[in-house]
């Protein structure tokens, strides 16, 4: 905050280049939202006003590192680009063993498809969907490891993303250990409403895979953003700055996957980083084979250069000041309007409880993607379901085995969007809650066999709501 009794949140830049945005109506997102088979990873992004699908990879890139890219080195080995990304992330990570990728899940995909298999359990705090697929794919299993949500130690714990440790000891004792392929420690904990973990958690969990010879996996993809919450939330770490923390948490692991799509501040970009120098070659071969040289995996010199920029930025303490306020302003206007949301906020999200502003739609019918089409609708709003579409099984018989919650994710992106976008959304979701009672659920027309939620189609349990009463709805767009 610029003084000690500010009330408005400020943006800490200033904006050199605008990106129009297209204006629709309502006859206009009904037929493209049918045209996308009512899923909202199938719309055109010209179709999209506000777009809050993911902050993954959707963020606008600084002027500095727009600069880098002017000076970036696209030699095949060896770059100049290559090593200053290096640098970085070892700085950060505190690993000696870097393999560039062009995401986290190539990163994933490397390491899991060495240490997973038929008979291999990973552990996890929540998996989130491609990191379960792509153990699963294996032929292993991916066991999630969360406090009970009724638990009153987790209502009043301003850590919710935590992995419960008594959990994970009788998982240890349950298996072989020589079973378990590893345990990976999610931060911010995405599936769980994007909470973040503690480090007293991370300590905890450390010393129990030291304990049992198990390696220990960081998904980093947001360390800033929880290092933000470890540093406001546990007094030891009051006078730490962010990149201290995340460096301390980092050491904690055996190896670390980042999407840098996130807390990289990129378009485009992630890594593997590895502390054993036997998997690290077995590593190397995969990520040749797959992505490209060790050098540049699958990534430009543009693109790692741009990376090793956002890698500093991001712990930047205005920004991230910045950061986790404006995702906390978003999630207490639409408390304020009744919307059951996941409180506190979580660090890159807000996650609306579908199955409790719907309670009428049963979870076959799939609230939350009830209400990712009714954002959309109304609004022009795109958001993903993270629910029983996303994580949701079937038995042997076909019955849906559901997912633990039925969420909805308003993904922020990273400075791109000001107070008066934010504004206008909880001004739709506010006229989502009122109509609530009239709305109708959907079913399944057809899913592939993994990752069901990003290509799956849909239609209505009865018809979506006639054109006219959407007209009637419609919020004025600026």
């Amino acid at each position: 905050m610029l003084f000690p009794e500010q009330k408005t949140l400020t943006e800490p830049f200033r904006i050199k280049m605008t990106e129009a945005l297209r204006i629709t109506n309502p006859e206009q997102r009904a037929e493209a939202l049918k045209n996308a088979s009512f899923n909202t990873f199938l719309l055109h992004s010209t179709d999209v006003f506000i777009d809050l699908l993911t902050d993954s990879g959707t963020g606008a890139m600084s002027d500095q590192q727009w600069a880098a890219m002017l000076t970036a080195d696209e030699s095949y080995a060896g770059a100049r680009s290559w090593l200053r990304l290096e640098a970085q992330v070892k700085n950060l990570t505190g690993m000696p063993y870097i393999l560039p990728t062009h995401q986290g899940r190539a990163a994933e995909r490397i390491l899991y498809g060495i240490l997973g298999g038929k008979n291999k359990i990973f552990l996890s705090n929540t998996h989130f969907d491609t990191t379960r697929a792509n153990i699963e794919f294996t032929g292993a299993q991916a066991i999630d490891l969360m406090p009970e949500l009724d638990d009153p130690a987790y209502l009043i714990s301003e850590f919710k993303g935590d992995m419960d440790t008594q959990k994970l000891r009788e998982q240890i004792n349950l298996h072989k250990k020589e079973n378990i392929a590893a345990v990976i420690l999610t931060v911010t904990n995405n599936s769980s409403g994007g909470q973040p973990v503690s480090m007293a958690n991370a300590k905890e969990v450390a010393a129990i895979c030291r304990e049992n010879g198990i390696l220990l996996v960081m998904d980093a993809c947001r360390i800033a953003e929880n290092s933000y919450f470890i540093k406001h939330r546990e007094k030891e770490y009051e006078n730490l700055t962010y990149l201290e923390i995340a460096q301390q948490m980092m050491s904690l692991a055996d190896a670390a996957i980042m999407s840098s799509k996130k807390d990289g501040l990129v378009n485009m970009g992630g890594f593997l980083a590895l502390s054993d120098a036997a998997l690290a070659e077995r590593a190397s071969s995969l990520l040749i084979i797959s992505e490209g040289f060790t050098s540049y995996g699958g990534l430009t010199g543009r693109d790692m250069d741009a990376l090793a920029v956002g890698l500093t930025e991001v712990f930047d303490a205005d920004y991230l000041e910045y950061r986790i306020l404006s995702v906390g302003y978003l999630g207490r206007k639409l408390k304020e309007l009744g919307i059951p949301v996941i409180w506190p906020t979580g660090g890159h999200a807000v996650y609306i409880d579908a199955a409790k502003m719907y309670p009428h739609i049963p979870i076959d019918q799939y609230p939350g993607q009830t209400l990712a089409c009714e954002a959309y609708l109304l609004g022009g709003i795109r958001c993903a379901e993270v629910g029983s579409v996303m994580f949701g099984k079937k038995d042997v018989h076909g019955k849906l085995i559901p997912a633990t919650r039925e969420l909805v994710r308003l993904a922020i992106p990273r400075r791109v969007y000001t107070q008066s976008h934010i504004d206008y959304v909880a001004e739709v979701f506010g006229h989502l809650m009122e109509k609530r009672n009239s709305t109708n659920g959907y079913r399944i027309t057809w899913e592939p066999s993994f990752l069901r939620h990003f290509t799956a189609k849909f239609e209505p349990i009865t018809s979506v709501a006639e054109t006219e009463e959407l007209r009637g709805m419609e919020i004025p767009l600026y």
